[in-house]
């Protein structure tokens, strides 16, 4: 077996382990139709898709007046709770998470969900335990500022040069360059794999199966 080149790998989890993104894309439509404002379309709703859901809103609805911004999350919120049951890890995830364990890699999760929301991902997803850390956007500074991925390399002792993060959005790779970290991109989740080369990721991956190889050849 190869030496490890990063001791921690760093997830996102909307888009990039959990399969969640055409349901988002629609919940942010329905709320927004909901409260009367300009419903955005698909590229645009899932632009802002691992943000923190205050700065995602702003993002969608930036002429909304702030006081109604919690209302506008309340209906996102309603809606993603209807659905939520439905949605499911992408094919191959667990055996990824499962073979990296057994290669001894730190394993985390760095997401724009808040931490009831993640919570109950990970407990439908049943993954509770497979994490050694976790932080979400009501924790901490929501991506790209790099103090959510500086917060779990000094919980797990680990330097941004052994640190890897894995997202499928700029906002997961630029918090990776924010932190000092080396990130890869996937392209089944939000963003399309051409917004990724400005950022320089070390490997796109277009299905999870690409993924695992990489991270078990390179990682």
């Amino acid at each position: 077996m190869k030496p490890r080149r990063f001791d921690l790998v760093v997830f996102d989890w909307d888009g990039t382990l959990f399969d969640s993104t055409t349901l988002i894309v629609r919940c942010i439509q329905a709320a927004c139709r909901d409260i009367g404002v300009p419903v955005p379309d698909p590229a645009q709703a899932a632009y802002v898709i691992g943000l923190g859901l205050h700065d995602a809103l702003q993002h969608v609805a930036p002429g909304l007046p702030p006081a109604r911004y919690p209302e506008l999350g309340a209906r996102y919120r309603h809606h993603y709770l209807a659905s939520q049951d439905a949605l499911v890890l992408f094919p191959g995830t667990l055996e990824l998470l499962q073979a990296l364990r057994q290669r001894q890699h730190l394993l985390a999760v760095a997401t724009g969900k808040s931490r009831r929301g993640l919570d109950e991902a990970l407990a439908h997803a049943q993954l509770q335990g497979l994490f050694d850390a976790t932080r979400t956007a009501d924790e901490t500074a929501s991506k790209p500022d790099p103090r959510m991925l500086r917060e779990l390399m000094a919980e797990l002792g680990t330097s941004p040069a052994r640190t890897l993060m894995v997202g499928d959005t700029t906002h997961d790779l630029q918090l990776a360059a924010n932190a000092g970290a080396a990130c890869v991109a996937v392209s089944y989740g939000a963003h399309a794999r051409e917004a990724f080369a400005p950022h320089a990721p070390l490997f796109v991956a277009h299905s999870t199966r690409e993924l695992h190889d990489w991270l078990l050849a390179h990682g």
